[in-house]
């Protein structure tokens, strides 16, 4: 196994020792649906995803993020068939539980982890998780099932059957989004702060790239808030689902089969495809007009806001984890990531002004 020479090892929460980019395992999962909603990818493939999987070892990769629900159990079931063909001490692997209920009244009772977490490992075919997520904020009415989720997770880990203990950052639940007027949804922000609390986690998993806006006056970002915590951050869609590569051409949008969570999200269609093609300009311009420079672009934004952090990217074909791999490169002076972030900051503004159903959260780079 390889290593990258420019990405040096990082140490995380728990002495847990990462390449800086991770895989993620979402989209291994195929297409698949969960609470009435598409939630997978329409696009991927067995074969190429062992490639793939192989692939970013041999490039040094050593961090897989899957988790119960994609494809429900598909993700860890190919993930642990190429996991057992390799050194597992050589392995960082982390999966969620959460979105996935099965046939309990609900995810978080403590049975239902538990028959959660013997699946996972029986499909990851390991006996410890490395790292295991609370996937989603709901613990029942008026909180019923978080200590005694929270106690499960600490016995998960006194058994030895997981090292350290994840949680979302500021997120929605799933449905709410669909569910929820806009005006009657509680403060995320506040929520999270307060499962923080509770929870004592080692590592946040955060949705972010270079087209998250700057947090609100007073309010810290999620590495400042990972730091006052004591916690890593494993950073997930840092490339915005492709978006920020530039490889969706608005003029021959990309088409999407039934599963395909991408059905349901504004920044897929023609007219917002435009909006980013052209606000792309003038990184292609300054930066060069390739695939990899875009991504070279993305991943160092997202790897330079703190070391204590890695990112995940993930893939339905090998080259494109060859590129992921290859492609960060040498870090952003200051002068060029304060370029970065103003000429997508603007961006970022143009789609907002397109249509207001980018203010609703349904879009990949938020």
């Amino acid at each position: 196994m390889s290593s990258t020479p420019s990405l040096a090892r990082r140490t995380l929460a728990r002495g847990l020792s990462v390449h800086p980019i991770g895989i993620g395992g979402w989209a291994l999962g195929g297409p698949d649906h969960n609470l009435g909603l598409p939630m997978g990818w329409s696009t991927a493939d067995d074969t190429a995803s062992r490639r793939g999987l192989e692939t970013a070892y041999q490039l040094g990769a050593n961090l897989i993020d899957t988790a119960d629900v994609y494809g429900h159990g598909h993700s860890e079931r190919l993930i642990g068939d190429f996991a057992a063909t390799v050194d597992r001490d050589t392995l960082v692997l982390s999966s969620k539980v959460g979105y996935h209920r099965g046939t309990a009244q609900h995810a978080y009772l403590p049975s239902a982890m538990r028959r959660q977490l013997e699946t996972t490992l029986e499909n990851l075919r390991t006996d410890h998780l490395d790292i295991y997520f609370f996937h989603n904020a709901d613990f029942g009415e008026d909180d019923r099932h978080l200590d005694e989720a929270v106690a499960q997770m600490r016995d998960f880990q006194r058994q030895g059957l997981i090292t350290t203990v994840g949680m979302r950052g500021p997120h929605r639940y799933a449905t709410e989004r669909v569910t929820v007027e806009k005006g009657q949804r509680g403060d995320k922000y506040a929520r999270f702060a307060y499962l923080a609390r509770k929870i004592r986690s080692d590592y946040l998993a955060a949705r972010f790239n270079a087209l998250t806006p700057p947090p609100a006056t007073g309010r810290p970002d999620i590495f400042a808030r990972a730091a006052s915590l004591g916690a890593s951050v494993l950073i997930n869609k840092p490339l915005a689902q492709g978006l920020l590569t530039g490889k969706y051409d608005p003029h021959d949008p990309p088409v999407f089969a039934p599963g395909d969570h991408r059905l349901r999200k504004a920044w897929f269609t023609p007219g917002a495809l435009k909006i980013i093609q052209d606000g792309l300009m003038p990184l292609r311009q300054r930066f060069g007009d390739s695939t990899a420079a875009l991504t070279r672009l993305a991943l160092q934004y997202c790897l330079q806001q703190t070391d204590n952090a890695a990112v995940l990217v993930g893939f339905t074909r090998p080259e494109q984890i060859t590129q992921n791999l290859t492609a960060a490169g040498s870090p952003l002076t200051d002068e060029e990531l304060t370029f970065v972030r103003a000429t997508l900051g603007r961006l970022q503004q143009n789609l907002d002004a397109h249509s207001e159903v980018f203010l609703d959260e349904k879009e990949p780079g938020r």
